[in-house]
């Protein structure tokens, strides 16, 4: 249930025409009471009602992402940025690295700016913040990442499809040991990226080994550590599946620092194909996300919202798609 302000009056041990006047800085408020009155609707979350007449005088909308040095992020931030721009909206990057107190803190702060809608496109462990910011009215659209037990609309790539097309084409080039690194499992798109390659696997008469799953790694330099914990062990792995591109070029460049030969002597693999990766040499076999359309899309959508809220929320899936380059080769 919304909070009133007759919750923060109540709470305060005040009248609500004492709250108003703290809401709108007008009257004789003594400091203390003033203070108190603040933190019990920081507490309390409160909302004013002026939040809908607010929305429409900002034309702002807020953009919470893991990092904005994550490749894939940056890219699709730039698409959102100027499909927005065109339709009068400016945009609120907070990057989060997915710590959860952060997400809150961001939350918290976007929804007292009164901005117009949300675009979510982290790993939220708790979809009660989620829920917090529906029950705001605030209009919310997630990217790259589905809540089913949610209505909301959502844009993402099938990340099963994807898990299971890497696997499936290292399996081709004749690889059997074949590691992954991932981040955490907890956040679906990662998870949805494994249970793909696991089914690969599966298919091919390959046992899934859980010690060639490494997990809980998000940022290049844990592509880097990542790899070579795989790499050190008696029986390495001929190939590796990393389920981003960040990941994919740290465990390159600890490939080649530990003299091994790409892709003679090892395969990799990532996920997102941003521009970055395309231009890197060789150019990264990787699964690529439709970064344009998705970002076009998830933008479409908190448009439509924010002007008319509507109750049938839409689950956009989009399909990945294999592109070879020079990091893959025919296990020897």
């Amino acid at each position: 249930m919304k909070t009133t302000i007759y919750d923060v009056a109540k709470t305060a041990g005040v009248s609500v025409s004492t709250v108003s006047k703290v809401l709108n800085n007008t009257g004789s408020i003594g400091e203390k009471t003033k203070l108190k009155i603040l933190d019990t609707i920081r507490k309390l979350e409160y909302q004013p009602n002026v939040v809908a007449s607010a929305r429409k005088r900002l034309q702002t909308i807020g953009f919470m992402m893991p990092s904005i040095a994550n490749p894939f992020m940056a890219e699709i931030a730039r698409v959102i940025e100027d499909y927005g721009r065109q339709h009068g909206f400016s945009l609120i990057i907070c990057s989060t690295d997915n710590d959860p107190e952060r997400e809150k803190e961001y939350i918290s702060i976007l929804r007292e700016k009164y901005i117009d809608g949300i675009i979510i496109g982290t790993g939220l462990l708790n979809d009660k913040s989620i829920k917090k910011i529906i029950e705001s009215n605030i209009p919310v659209v997630m990217l790259a990442r589905d809540v089913p037990s949610l209505a909301v609309d959502a844009v993402f790539v099938d990340d099963f499809l994807g898990g299971f097309q890497a696997a499936s084409y290292l399996i081709e080039l004749g690889h059997e040991k074949i590691a992954m690194i991932t981040e955490d499992l907890k956040i679906s798109p990662a998870r949805k990226r494994v249970e793909g390659y696991r089914k690969a696997l599966e298919e091919a008469g390959i046992k899934y080994d859980e010690k060639l799953v490494i997990q809980n790694n998000v940022t290049y330099n844990d592509g880097m550590l990542a790899s070579e914990q795989l790499l050190k062990v008696p029986s390495p792995p001929t190939a590796i599946f990393a389920s981003t591109e960040a990941l994919a070029i740290g465990a390159i460049k600890r490939v080649r620092e530990l003299g091994l030969r790409l892709p003679e002597d090892i395969s990799i693999v990532g996920f997102d194909n941003t521009m970055f990766g395309q231009m890197f040499d060789p150019q990264i076999t990787t699964i690529a996300q439709p970064i344009y359309d998705m970002g076009q899309k998830v933008m479409e959508l908190l448009i439509e919202e924010i002007n008319e809220p509507k109750k049938v929320k839409q689950r956009i899936v989009m399909t990945p798609e294999l592109v070879v380059g020079g990091t893959t080769a025919k296990k020897k």
